[in-house]
Formats: structure tokens, sequence, C-alpha cells
């Protein structure tokens, strides 16, 4: 990303959120044309935050920032429509899920593919959870050049 982007209305989500000074947030986010960056939210913990309730993890949102160097700077947000709420067990995997990203992507690497995969992921959370799980899981191994090869089952000779 070049210095001095503005980027409107982009589709993203948040993976994790930081307190940061006295008011602000640090948000870890992951959108399609970007991949994950780094933006400061201002004031976003005030009372009188203008995203208070928006910025929430697990919500599919619609951000707007601008980016000078590694962090960029919250502009807007916009919601990009409801998602059922999870629940239990669905938002431990959900967690799970953003921790396999900020762990294993880089910052400003875009993944589209991915970020379609870790959409249906997350609507699969809502019926089953370990093949939703399993197969996200594959698909990021995939995006990152370590794909398995699944072309062949093993037979032992034992039968």
């Amino acid at each position: 990303m070049t210095q001095g982007t503005r980027v409107s209305l982009e589709p993203a989500w948040i993976l994790h959120h930081y307190p940061y000074r006295d008011s602000s947030l640090l948000l870890e986010v992951f959108s399609h044309e970007y991949g994950r960056i780094g933006l400061i939210a201002r004031g976003a913990r005030s009372a009188k935050g203008r995203w208070q309730n928006q910025l929430q993890m697990l919500r599919p949102l619609l951000l707007s920032w601008s980016m000078r160097g590694e962090l960029g700077t919250l502009t807007g947000v916009d919601s990009r429509g409801g998602m059922d709420v999870f629940a239990g067990r669905q938002v431990l995997c959900a967690c799970y899920l953003n921790e396999l990203l900020m762990r294993l992507l880089t910052r400003h690497d875009p993944h589209p593919e991915l970020f379609g995969a870790y959409e249906d992921a997350l609507l699969m959370l809502g019926s089953t959870e370990e093949p939703a799980l399993r197969l996200f899981e594959k698909r990021l191994l995939q995006a990152l050049g370590y794909g398995l090869l699944l072309d062949y089952e093993y037979d032992s000779g034992d039968a």
C-alpha cells in the first residue's frame, strides 16, 4: 500500500482490538483487497465515540481509512448487513479462525480468496463447526503455499 492511501467502504472484518491511549482502539482488520492491516480508531472508547457499538468482532463491516506508514486511521464505519449472533462454542471457533489469520498472515498482503473462505467458514459455524474449521484450515494452507496433496488415498494392503 502506498503512502497517503485513502480507502473507502472496503469490505472487512475486525479480527482483534486493543485499547490504545486514553480513548482510542487499535484494530487488527482483515479486508478483502488489502489483507490484514492495523488501524487506529480515534476516540472509539470515549462515551461520545461515534463508532462505539459498531467496532465489534464477527460483524461484516464496510470500513474507510487513510493509510500513512504501517498503521492507518479509521475514517468511517458502515454495516454490511446482519449476521447471526454466535453463542458458546461457535464464538470460540470464530476466535480460533481470527487467531489463525492474525498469526499466519503478514500485514498488507492481500488474499481475496481467503477473505471469501473466511466468510464461508463463519456462515458454516452456525450449523457445522468441525467441518467449517477444517475446510478453512485447508484453504488457508493453500493460500499460504502449503496446500495438501490429497489426490490419492493410501492403501496399506491389509484387508
